[in-house]
């Protein structure tokens, strides 16, 4: 164990892979470890896991970079695509996921407001707020906005199949988590998320109304 906990402490100087008990893989510049949890650096920012959750790392050869080609005329360049509009991102995550875009859009504003840059003071990270060990499970970059609401309309699809449509349900396991859920039958006693299923399903009526005759 011991042993284990020192190689978790020391930061990888190549690119590695760190391999997760789950079987899955994040590439990370390196790592560090900091109290009960992992920091992998990855080339779009930083993600924070529990080290019980790292099975190992694995370092990646790279070949030396071939040269640099000589920079094309101005003129030649190719024109820089402006960020996607994170509003965008949402409608079509909800249409691959076959969910009810107005309720998509509902936990996308109350969690972040669609700032893709928003950290909560829990770690939660982006436009979805996804957990870093939630955003590896899915196999996603939290940090990147399209793999962000992809994954989290993937993982909010997955609990409405898994509570059979009740999006009560559905809110109270993304927000808390599928263990409070479980413990207390339903939405759990949290004030925090109670609050929080209301506005999200108050948002989705409000986003579903019929727009008033003119």
């Amino acid at each position: 164990m011991r042993l284990f906990l020192a190689l978790l402490a020391l930061s990888a100087q190549a690119a590695e892979l760190a391999v997760l008990t789950n079987g899955f893989r994040i590439e990370a510049e390196r790592h560090e470890f900091a109290g009960g949890d992992v920091k992998l650096f990855t080339a779009t920012g930083e993600i924070r896991i529990p080290a019980s959750s790292v099975r190992s790392f694995e370092a990646i050869d790279r070949p030396a970079p071939p040269p640099k080609p000589a920079e094309p005329a101005p003129a030649a360049k190719a024109a820089v695509q402006p960020p996607a509009d994170p509003r965008q991102l949402v409608e079509k995550a909800a249409e691959k996921y076959g969910l009810p875009p107005a309720f998509l859009h509902s936990v996308a504003r109350v969690e972040s407001g669609y700032q893709s840059s928003a950290i909560s003071n829990k770690g939660a990270i982006g436009i979805m707020q996804l957990m870093p060990a939630t955003a590896a499970e899915l196999r996603a970059d939290p940090y990147d906005p399209a793999q962000n609401v992809e994954a989290g309309a993937r993982h909010l699809a997955g609990l409405l199949d898994k509570y059979d449509g009740s999006s009560a349900k559905a809110l109270a396991a993304y927000h808390a988590g599928p263990g409070a859920v479980a413990k207390y039958g339903g939405v759990p006693p949290y004030q925090e998320t109670q609050s929080y299923v209301r506005k999200v399903i108050g948002n989705y009526k409000k986003l579903s109304a019929p727009a008033p005759p003119r």
